[in-house]
């Protein structure tokens, strides 16, 4: 099977507290209209929707969640109310929220903010399932201090509002992710608790409200935010789409109870999550990466599961091919354990949501995913969701014990290949893993990475994508290609000329070629035009191969210069612990004495290596990305002058 595919060319422009992270639209972005989900145009699904004071998706007794839950997830939902039963909600100080513009500080202000929303949910959920009462003031105070805050959001996206970044504007309320999601926790609570509070006060509900319509509703209305395309119908977006779209939903449905607006508001939010969906390729891959698939593809399913219930089932695109596709990317892109593969700012690592893949497998008729989920819950020992996405975790519980109930092994994918993102892994049967892209460098959350590669055995790291750091205000500025990790010379791929990988979605893989049959799998791309003219190359070929038959890896680069020059050298990121002291072989040692090699030409390379040293506020997230291990980079510099080469890589055990 030969398949070739040219890259596509996008660039987007978020406005996220002050920091453009461009979120422009370029000629040749390639939309498809496929708008799956069906708007509340025709009147006979109108007729199916539920009404507000009827949608009774989740149980609101503590004796029907008793049916549904183990008796160790219970204890566990209260054990966790009670852990924050005691803890005082703090308030945001200004200063605080000035952080990110006075020092780029972003974390000080989030730890609060979200700690507020989880200790609220977790009291919220305790109560549901225990019935207690206990919770109630308590739960009141935490409605309270939320509705007393400036701003839902986090200081890192209020630049997006007309004032720009700093302070809020209470008179110029925007949607973003996180009031999107404080929105949707404000709706759960005063679904669960609604009644519990009326006995305290009215005015309590009626806060909550007044709120969500305040800072939610009334703006979505005519909102043309840059994460919904900014009325540009040829705009892609990313992952904010359906994550607010979501939860957007989820605040409609709970609260909304005129139904004109009701059908309105469900319609707003039908379109972003076509106009994202329509954005994506015919392969249904998230070029974000594994780790951002959770808050885009997987929201997709939230809001159908919602749409889905609020209907009593009649909105029903589950075995939509398109939608089981968007599913597939989380299965194909595992590698081993928590290691998945990483591109962009997705993270190396992540701890699989299993209820989630279970039931988003189970909804569109797919085994793989459903035997992954199921591994995964086994693995990690789940009993909800994580910190964000309320919904889904709701959802979560009510699949705990099918998912319980269901076999499971580890099951890697073979050969992968997604052609829109041109993303491309194979495995040998000893262990060897690799991955490999193309793409381009104005791609979502962008790496300058074109033609990086990624080697794993056993299931253990070799040569890496590092990832991305703790998000600051750095990262999604003018500052973010002085980030090393963003950088192409730290990832696996040539500075040429001391030049390196330029950001930007002319800045690509060209003649992209992906060959799988039963001896190999191959990508092959000339990544010359990923580079500016200053590094002086006409061409540069590289094939990325997985022998099966001899179960190793080769890495070839034919390269052809403008004028001759020795200024070249050739980057393996790595945390394993590497002896380079054998001329023509570099040993990568793996946890229990294993050991892997890659060969090179003595008579062209020479070898060195350095220790990253991570001391900036943005290094240190990748300190917990990779487990607090060194991380390394291998050098192999050239040792005289070439205009043009064919050298290669060999790695093996």
């Amino acid at each position: 099977m030969l398949i070739k595919s040219h890259s596509f060319f996008k660039t987007y422009c978020y406005f996220l507290a002050g920091c453009c992270i461009l979120f422009n639209v370029s000629a040749k972005a390639q939309i498809t209209q496929r708008n799956i989900l069906p708007e509340f145009k025709d009147q006979q699904l109108v007729s199916f929707l539920i009404s507000q004071d009827d949608f009774k998706p989740f149980p609101r007794k503590a004796e029907d969640w008793k049916k549904i839950l183990p008796d160790s997830v219970i204890n566990f939902l209260i054990e966790k109310g009670d852990e924050s039963l005691s803890k005082p909600f703090k308030e945001i100080p200004a200063t605080i929220m000035l952080e990110f513009t006075r020092n780029n500080n972003r974390t000080d202000y989030e730890n609060i903010s979200f700690s507020k929303r989880e200790q609220l949910w977790n009291m919220v959920i305790a109560e549901a399932v225990s019935g207690d009462g206990k919770y109630t003031d308590q739960i009141i105070n935490g409605i309270w201090s939320i509705c007393e805050e400036s701003f839902w959001g986090v200081s890192a996206h209020v630049g997006i509002q007309k004032a720009g970044p700093g302070l809020p504007d209470v008179e110029d309320p925007i949607v973003d992710l996180f009031s999107a999601e404080t929105g949707a926790i404000l709706a759960w609570t005063d679904y669960f608790v609604g009644p519990q509070l009326d006995k305290v006060s009215k005015l309590i509900r009626q806060r909550i409200r007044c709120e969500i319509d305040r800072r939610i509703f009334k703006p979505m209305t005519t909102a043309q935010y840059g994460w919904m395309g900014g009325g540009n119908p040829k705009a892609k977006t990313n992952n904010w789409a359906p994550w607010i779209a979501s939860n957007y939903i989820t605040a409609n449905l709970l609260i909304q109870k005129d139904k004109t607006k009701r059908i309105d508001a469900l319609n707003i939010a039908i379109k972003i999550i076509n106009h994202y969906i329509n954005g994506l390729g015919d392969d249904g891959g998230c070029d974000e990466g594994p780790s951002y698939w959770t808050a885009a593809g997987a929201c997709v399913f939230d809001a159908l599961n919602l749409l889905y219930d609020a209907t009593g089932g009649h909105f029903d695109v589950y075995k939509n091919p398109f939608i089981n596709k968007m599913g597939d990317y989380i299965y194909n892109t595992h590698i081993d354990g928590k290691y998945f593969i990483n591109v962009a700012d997705a993270h190396p690592t992540m701890q699989p949501d299993g209820l989630l893949i279970f039931q988003y497998g189970k909804g569109v008729s797919n085994g793989d995913m459903m035997n992954m989920g199921s591994w995964a819950f086994h693995t990690y020992d789940e009993k909800g969701s994580g910190r964000f996405h309320r919904t889904r975790a709701l959802y979560n519980l009510t699949a705990i014990k099918a998912c319980s109930a269901y076999p499971y092994k580890e099951n890697p994918v073979k050969d992968v290949w997604y052609s829109d993102v041109q993303l491309m892994a194979s495995r040998t049967d000893n262990g060897l893993f690799v991955a490999s892209h193309g793409g381009n460098n104005g791609e979502s959350h962008n790496h300058n990475d074109v033609g990086d590669f990624m080697v794993y055995a056993d299931g253990n790291p070799v040569i890496i994508d590092v990832g991305s750091g703790t998000y600051t205000a750095r990262t999604f500025s003018k500052e973010r290609y002085q980030l090393w990790f963003n950088t192409s010379a730290y990832h696996n791929l040539p500075t040429v000329n001391n030049t390196e990988q330029q950001e930007g979605g002319r800045f690509a893989a060209a003649d992209v070629r992906y060959q799988n049959n039963k001896s190999s799998s191959r990508l092959t791309m000339d990544i010359a035009d990923a580079y500016p003219p200053e590094a002086g190359i006409e061409s540069w070929n590289r094939e990325v191969k997985l022998n099966k038959e001899k179960n190793d890896i080769e890495i070839k680069d034919r390269f052809e210069l403008k004028n001759e020059t020795k200024n070249i050298l050739q980057t393996f990121m790595t945390v394993c612990n590497t002896d380079i002291s054998s001329p023509g072989k570099i040993i990568f040692y793996l946890p229990g004495e294993q050991k892997v090699f890659l060969d090179y030409d003595t008579k062209i390379w020479k070898a060195r290596k350095e220790k990253i040293e991570l001391v900036t506020p943005e290094d240190q997230g990748l300190k917990e990305s990779w487990d607090g291990r060194d991380i390394w980079r291998v050098l192999l510099q050239l040792k005289k002058p070439v205009k043009k080469a064919s050298v290669m890589y060999t790695i093996h055990k």
